[in-house]
């Protein structure tokens, strides 16, 4: 499938070089056997004995501190163009300062690309609480050093992937971080059932939607239509996503709801219809209803948000439907939610 012009000059770039903070660890010498591959990726590794696969990221992490790997994949064919948007003053412009760049060859023979350096901490967001990172960005330790980083781009044949590592300075040496990294596996095409299965959540009831795409082991997209790919918001999407976070509280969600909203770079003229926080079934929720209109379009939508609060993180839906189908579709979208349990 075609990217967007260097996927937004790499917003991927923000998710792996500034959005993906976690703490960091005394990295053990001892690796599996065999890979691990983190819940619905293709990328498996053999990390250190005391590193597990994150519940906030597809990747590893140690949660006592230390150091994390994370996996971000994208089409096969998209090497190319990432590679080439992977310029020194491009990941410098993310904080990213490039030692070293090398073309590598990665377990089963396949192309790479592994550039080396170190990571300057985001700027603190202001204090005014206005800018700052997105509503579902992991929140950031305070005092974040400047780390080591490693990145590898790999050529996948039906597969594109972008590997992060980090870790604070001199936690291990670069020689094993290294090999890491060279010694990822790549396995076959999960189908899509199977990628569901792997969710962090599950459905009871669809309401007549079907999955049509699984995201990053913690987010499935959902149609109701015939088409996989809808254009023109010809049918109504709905985004399930759960993070593992500290949420916000009680006095905080309706400003989390809003900016969450307003996050989205795709609609504008948002005018919100309702937002309220309720409690259901021994659960709190916020859900905001609003219409906006579609950018790329310019036709007008109708957006619902519910948010389920727990108290290590949140699950956030987003449902959108063209303006003229509000009225069949928005209690399928508060059905779908309803019915979602989480694993």
């Amino acid at each position: 499938m075609p990217l967007r012009p260097a996927l937004r000059r790499l917003a991927v770039l923000g998710l792996l070089l500034g959005g993906l903070s976690s703490p960091l660890f005394d990295a053990a010498s001892a690796h599996a056997d065999t890979p691990v591959f983190p819940s619905s990726s293709r990328f498996g590794f053999q990390p250190p004995s005391d590193m597990a696969p994150s519940k906030r990221f597809m990747g590893f992490e140690r949660l006592e501190g230390g150091a994390m790997v994370s996996v971000v994949e994208l089409p096969g064919g998209a090497y190319g163009e990432i590679e080439k948007s992977f310029t020194d003053d491009n990941l410098k412009s993310q904080g990213f300062a490039v030692e070293s760049r090398e073309t590598v060859k990665v377990s089963g023979g396949l192309e790479a690309t592994l550039l080396v350096g170190g990571q300057s901490p985001p700027p603190a967001p202001p204090a005014d609480g206005s800018g700052g990172a997105a509503p579902d960005a992991p929140a950031l330790p305070a005092d974040l050093p400047t780390v080591r980083k490693w990145l590898l781009l790999v050529n996948g044949p039906d597969v594109t992937g972008i590997v992060v590592a980090q870790m604070t300075p001199g936690a291990e040496t670069d020689e094993t971080m290294k090999g890491m990294l060279l010694g990822v596996t790549l396995r076959p095409a999960l189908t899509l059932d199977q990628q569901v299965e792997a969710l962090p959540f599950r459905i009871n009831d669809l309401a007549g939607f079907r999955p049509v795409r699984a995201l990053a082991g913690n987010s499935l997209l959902l149609t109701r239509g015939a088409s996989d790919q809808p254009t023109n918001l010809e049918q109504p999407i709905l985004v399930l996503a759960q993070a593992v976070q500290q949420p916000p509280t009680a006095e905080q969600r309706d400003a989390f709801a809003r900016a969450a909203l307003y996050s989205n770079q795709t609609m504008k003229d948002f005018m919100i219809e309702r937002s309220q926080s309720y409690r259901q079934n021994g659960i709190d929720w916020h859900e905001i209803v609003a219409r906006a209109n579609d950018i790329p379009t310019g036709q007008a939508v109708v957006i619902t948000q519910t948010i389920r609060f727990a108290p290590d993180g949140y699950l956030r839906s987003l449902g959108v439907v063209r303006a003229d189908q509000r009225d069949q579709t928005l209690a399928l979208f508060r059905q779908v939610v309803d019915s979602v349990q989480l694993r």
